[in-house]
């Protein structure tokens, strides 16, 4: 098995894994998930090792399988910094800490999961301790300097060989994009094989069918996602197809890099290009039906092929478990709590039963 920061640090570069949830005003409390479900509430999450994160406007929840099999769920209070500071929340430049924020709720969330995944005797809450800060901020520079070195700086050295010297700006950039969209499909390729990965993209796609079941009215359990498919337009593999796409057409502009400075200067531009993406991965959630972007909207449903695998009743379970948690009240002076969940079966649990 990987150690845990590695396992993290490779789902970390691939980019963020939740999906998008609405910028929509402050959500008031809910009593249930039917409750939800009629107010258009927009609930995302992120595979996590053994298991799942789940996200509303007013909480987040991570449910990870231990090794006695036991479901435990680890839920906090959840306030977007886009609500916290309504000035963050225009159009593009919300795209940008949206990114951020995703990547640090994430990768806290795996370190989390790896840590329940491999003992029986994490169950606690509390503080996390030096040497976890440590750990957790090691995997997040790792990861940054894996998708920054692997998808950024070595597309450029590369096209720089492909390409001859004579060639244009726009044809330049156009390979660089190509080299980096080959880079990244390998890349998700080449960890879908390793043993530990898959069970994450296993993970993946439960989270997406207990999406889909709450989206559409069905039953909170296993029974209620099981006949829905593992992709979702809103997905974080889709929103780094756009960010690739966007890429192109942005760099273009920016001409042909020479020095190391020039290429350099390109990472000033990435919030740029993460903002726009976050309004086309958007757009495509509410209008994915439209014929007109399906041209845009599929091949990032394609990439989740290999990002998405068909989970077990046991791995629907756990997402459940996170999503139904994140649609359960609290009362206003609820702060963070760690507990075992005993999932129920049956309709019920569309109203938000079974957590303890």
């Amino acid at each position: 098995m990987f150690p845990r920061f590695l396992q993290a640090a490779l789902l970390a570069a691939a980019g963020p894994g939740d999906e998008l949830l609405s910028d929509a005003g402050e959500a008031p409390a809910l009593p249930g998930a039917n409750e939800a479900r009629q107010m258009d509430l927009a609930v995302g999450g992120q595979a996590l090792i053994e298991g799942v994160m789940m996200r509303s406007p007013q909480y987040l929840a991570m449910a990870v399988r231990t090794p006695d099999h036991r479901i435990v769920v680890r839920k906090k209070p959840f306030r977007s910094i886009v609500r916290r500071f309504p000035w963050l929340n225009i159009p593009i430049a919300r795209g940008g800490v949206h990114l951020v924020e995703s990547m640090t709720l994430g990768i806290d969330a795996l370190m989390f999961s790896a840590d329940q995944a491999a003992s029986e005797e994490r169950v606690a809450g509390g503080k996390m301790s030096l040497r976890d800060k440590a750990m957790t901020w090691g995997t997040v520079a790792l990861s940054f300097v894996l998708s920054l070195g692997l998808f950024f700086y070595l597309p450029i050295l590369l096209t720089d060989v492909i390409v001859g010297k004579e060639s244009g700006s726009i044809a330049w950039n156009a390979v660089d994009g190509l080299v980096r969209v080959v880079m990244f499909v390998a890349y998700l390729w080449l960890i879908s094989r390793l043993k530990d990965m898959s069970r994450v993209f296993e993970y993946h796609g439960a989270e997406h069918m207990s999406i889909h079941a709450f989206e559409n009215g069905k039953s909170l359990d296993a029974d209620g996602a099981r006949d829905f498919t593992t992709l979702h337009p809103r997905c974080g593999t889709s929103f780094l197809f756009f960010v690739m796409l966007i890429s192109i057409v942005v760099f273009s502009f920016l001409g042909r890099p020479q020095t190391v400075p020039d290429r350099l200067e390109r990472l000033a531009f990435i919030p740029l290009i993460g903002g726009l993406a976050y309004e086309a991965i958007k757009l495509s959630g509410k209008y994915c039906r439209l014929w007109i972007l399906r041209p845009f909207i599929m091949p990032g449903l394609w990439l989740q092929r290999i990002t998405t695998k068909r989970p077990d009743d046991d791995q629907l379970t756990v997402a459940m478990s996170a999503l139904r948690a994140v649609l359960t009240p609290e009362g206003d002076e609820f702060k963070e709590r760690v507990y075992y969940d005993l999932p129920t079966d049956g309709p019920s649990a569309a109203a938000g039963g079974g957590v303890a």
